[in-house]
Order: structure tokens, then sequence, then C-alpha cells
């Protein structure tokens, strides 16, 4: 079984005058938007070389209020990631149907092309639209002047449960930056399978004409949420693209803080240790962009979590120039 995700796309032009730039990460495959196509009939198409092989039962903790698997994977893809956005104190983000019809194409254009990457080439089969904005647009769904914001992130597995899929890039930290964002109120997903079984799950955020309610203006919401439990204690870094942690694979999972996309976090201090123990090492990770412009920072732990074990996180900052402290716990599975 093989599990390959990209690196997520944002893009917003933000209502306050002092943020009108837009800024984008850029797609997998390094700077410009590259293709990463390996073709072939192994099924590890996109992966990062050296990818790692998922449980095969593609299990993913559940708890109350969980939705229900329909096995339609854009439908449960979308269920799990508001599931994901409620538990994690964020607003769901609505259906809708015009962004559907964008993320549908694009997993067809990757499925048909035998790749992974958030740009699209003129004249390839199933060509919607080179960027996700041009393919928002050619869906309908117009990007006005008066503000607006929209990310993508992408994956592709053998494992046909889009619980799994959407679970799995909650995990990849680049790719949960983009899926907790507070502001965006809005979501369509798309899937394809290839006659090789593998699938293909795309999610596209957006918001626009203002953004959405968000979280509080200096506050930041937290992953694992507080008093978690079932909690996976490793992360194969090599998965996700660009590669978090470069020189190993397996860390532990990554443990993060998110604001608003208008509201800048500066971290003071940010650990995990478990309790009674002592900090363990860790790596910041943050969103691409200037330092000015990072709404969310995370840590990820250089070793894998113990199992069945308690850990105390503690987080200290700014957002939006006001400090911030938070300390919290969550339980490994």
């Amino acid at each position: 079984m093989s599990y390959a995700v990209c690196l997520p796309l944002v893009r917003w032009r933000p209502l306050i005058a002092a943020l009108v730039a837009v800024s984008s990460l850029t797609a997998c495959g390094g700077g410009g938007g590259g293709d990463n196509d390996n073709g072939g009939s192994s099924g590890n198409v996109g992966a990062t070389p050296g990818a790692v092989t998922p449980s095969p039962s593609g299990a993913v903790p559940t708890g109350a209020n969980a939705p229900t698997l329909t096995n339609n994977i854009a439908v449960d893809g979308r269920n799990w990631i508001n599931y994901r956005r409620s538990q994690l104190g964020v607003p769901t983000v609505t259906e809708n149907t015009l962004i559907n019809n964008a993320a549908q194409g694009h997993s067809e254009y990757l499925r048909a092309n035998n790749l992974m990457s958030h740009d699209q080439v003129a004249g390839r089969t199933g060509f919607t639209g080179v960027t996700l904005g041009d393919r928002l647009n050619a869906a309908g769904y117009t990007l006005p002047s008066n503000g607006y914001a929209y990310g993508e992130v992408i994956s592709g597995t053998t494992n046909g449960s889009g619980f799994f899929m959407a679970e799995e890039l909650v995990t990849a930290i680049y790719h949960r930056f983009v899926m907790f964002e507070p502001k965006f109120r809005e979501i369509g997903t798309g899937a394809a399978t290839a006659t090789n079984r593998y699938n293909y799950f795309t999610a596209d955020f957006a918001t626009r004409g203002g953004f959405g309610p968000g979280i509080a203006s200096n506050a930041v919401a937290v992953w694992p949420f507080n008093g978690q439990t079932q909690v996976t204690p490793d992360f194969m870094s090599d998965t996700e693209q660009p590669d978090p942690v470069p020189n190993q694979n397996q860390v532990g999972y990554p443990i993060s803080v998110h604001a608003n996309i208008d509201a800048p976090v500066t971290v003071q201090t940010f650990s995990v240790r478990p309790r009674g123990g002592a900090n363990l090492q860790v790596l910041q990770v943050f969103p691409s962009g200037s330092a000015t412009q990072r709404t969310a920072a995370a840590i990820i732990p250089l070793a894998a979590l113990r199992a069945a074990t308690t850990y105390d996180v503690s987080f200290a900052g700014t957002v939006n120039g006001a400090p911030v402290s938070r300390e919290w716990s969550f339980t490994t599975k």
C-alpha cells in the first residue's frame, strides 16, 4: 500500500491593506509548481522517494459525533475534515457544489495523467485550469476583488477510505496548516480511482467577499486538542512533500497551534513532555511565507511518542501582538 501527499497550496487576498500581497506555498516538486510524475505500474504515484507503507487496515480513531462511513471517498473525506475541525474548535466548512466540481476535475486530471501536482498543464487529458484559482473560476466560483482566500490539499493512496485519506492529511503538518485555517467558509472535495485501484483525493477550501467568522482575534486553537485520546504516536515524515524533517523518517506526532489567517503568530516557547518527564527534543515548523504572515506553528518531536502515555504541552507567544499562552495535554494510543 502506498501513500503520497503533495505540498498544500494556499493563497489569500486579505481585506486588510497591510496584507494585500498574495502569498502562496509552492506545489509539490519544488518552487514553481512542478509535476511529480513517475508513471509505471507500481501504483506508487507521486510519492516521495522512500515513502512508507501505512497500516494495511487504514483504521482511524473515532469518538463522539464521528461521521458515518459512506464508502464515497469525496463525501467521507469532507465529513472527516469537518469532524476534526469541530474537535479543534474552529468553524466547520460548508459544502459548495461549485468547489466540488473544481476538486473533482482536479482529481480526474491527476488520475488521467498518473501524477500528483497542484498545477495542471494545458493540453493534458482532463485539463480544467492551471492553478486552483483558475479552476475555481472555471467552475463558476468567481474570486471577487473585495477579499478571498483559497487552499488545496491532495493525496494519493491505495487505501480506499476517505476517512483514512483525510486523517493522513491532518497528520501531515503542512497540510494540516491549510485544512485547519479557521476563516475558511466553504469546501469542495473530489476523488478518482485508477484501474490499479490507486485513489486520488482533492480537498479545496475557500472564502470570498470577506472571511469567515474564525476564532477569537487574539487566540489560538490547538491540535491535538486538550484531553484528546488515541493520538497516533508517530508520523512518517518522508510521506509528506516537502519533508518537514528531511534527515529522518519516523518522528513523533506533530503538535500545532492555529490562529486566523489575518492574525500573525510568533513563538516564544513551545514544548512537549511526557507527564512527569523532561521536555522532548523537537523541531519547530511553520507555514511557508514571511514571519509576519505566519498564522500557525507546530513542533515535531524528533522521536516517536510512547504508546498509552499522557503528554503535556506548553505554548507561549503572541497573536496579533497580544500575548497568548496555552497549557494542555493529550494521550497516545
